[in-house]
């Protein structure tokens, strides 16, 4: 993006940004507000970059993983979910343990470093049920590293172990799990969740967990939906909501802006997510969260294609092989998503880019330390 210049910038209206960002000042929540508004993308992205290449040169993350779905039986009942059923639907499921340590098993033949588990809110699960699965993931990949739990999932495993959430935290660590996803964040704004979300914990409960993760010696990732009913003011709140705790904890690992896919969903009716502001939520993230170290696109999301382009706007990450993927697919076919190690690496290589493989805390994976599970 060397065909942006200072002139261009001026032009664009970010010639004060432009200023901070050489200067590695934190941006204002009036700087997000106008980035937002800025209608010049290369612009933006070429500020992003900036930030990206003094972070991270050339490098882009990747990690070999593995995504597991527990559950699909949730009483959350959100508008913008196609992958939750409710408690007597036929299509509901839930593995046991056994069965999920069947899940991991099936891919011991790849060299995974991540095992990545969420699933829906279900109330009829004990707390002896999370502790058991950990274990089962943990008994059939040892060296694999285990991330599972959103905030969400954790408020309902803290209400029915009925203990502080600080010694759940531990039980969990002590039965294998290591970091926290990201999601479940949504958007931070009363607003939304009264409309969207609104038997979910606000925006104040999912920072308290999180914060109390990280105090625990788990960190996690941090998530926000776009592309639906929320407003500008409320994105650059939620960024500016986020930073304020990793000023406090430094356990955020991550970034992700997941766009909206209204398929099968009660917002059917809305548009679904464009590249162009794909790449503006990345661009705007890289910019707002200096104290975040990653930006990630998450591809099957966004689309392999448009995670090129984003690796220019603000991205170093471009999350993992998945293997599985069923929040927003339907069919079982289609859940099938997955890209191979040597997919990945030609994609980042394809955009100019050098590839790094890492595990769910960005541990570097070398030849000598491959991280691959013994079998028996």
């Amino acid at each position: 993006m060397s065909f942006v210049h200072g002139e261009s910038l001026e032009k664009a209206g970010l010639g004060a940004i432009h200023h901070k960002v050489l200067a590695g000042e934190r941006l204002s929540a009036d700087d997000g507000l106008q980035l937002y508004a800025c209608t010049q993308l290369p612009a933006i992205g070429y500020l992003a970059n900036l930030v990206r290449q003094r972070l991270h040169g050339d490098c882009t993350y990747y990690v070999r993983n593995q995504h597991i779905n527990y559950t699909n039986v949730c009483n959350k009942l959100c508008k913008f979910c196609s992958f939750y059923v409710k408690a007597k639907d036929e299509r509901g499921y839930v593995l046991s343990p056994e069965q999920v340590q069947e899940r991991v098993r099936q891919y011991l033949h790849v060299p995974i470093t991540e095992i990545h588990m969420v699933g829906g809110v279900n109330p009829k699960l004990p707390y002896s049920y999370y502790l058991e699965v950990l274990r089962a993931m943990k008994e059939a990949r040892p060296q694999a590293r285990l991330k599972a739990f959103t905030m969400i999932e954790m408020a309902q495993i803290q209400r029915i172990a009925k203990k502080p959430l600080e010694e759940v935290l531990l039980d969990l660590k002590a039965a294998g799990l290591e970091s926290l996803p990201g999601g479940g964040a949504e958007v931070f704004s009363d607003r939304v969740q009264g409309d969207l979300f609104w038997t979910k914990s606000d925006s104040e409960e999912w920072l308290r967990i999180a914060a109390a993760a990280h105090r625990a010696g788990l960190p996690s990732n941090a998530t926000m939906l776009y592309g639906h009913i929320e407003n500008t003011e409320e994105k650059v709140y939620h960024l500016c909501r986020l930073r304020e705790v990793q000023d406090e904890t430094g356990g955020f690992l991550a970034y992700i802006p997941l766009s909206f896919h209204p398929e099968r969903t009660e917002l059917e009716h809305l548009p679904g997510p464009s590249g162009c502001l794909d790449l503006k939520e990345i661009a705007v993230a890289r910019l707002m969260l200096d104290n975040f170290p990653h930006i990630k696109t998450f591809w099957i999301m966004n689309t392999i294609e448009v995670s090129q382009v984003a690796l220019w706007y603000g991205a170093d990450d471009l999350d993992g092989t998945i293997m599985d993927y069923e929040i927003t697919r339907k069919a079982f076919a289609e859940t099938q998503q997955r890209l191979t190690h040597q997919d990945l690496m030609a994609r980042i290589a394809e955009a100019g880019r050098v590839p790094v493989e890492r595990d769910s805390l960005y541990n570097t994976v070398t030849p000598s330390q491959p991280a691959v599970a013994q079998v028996a």
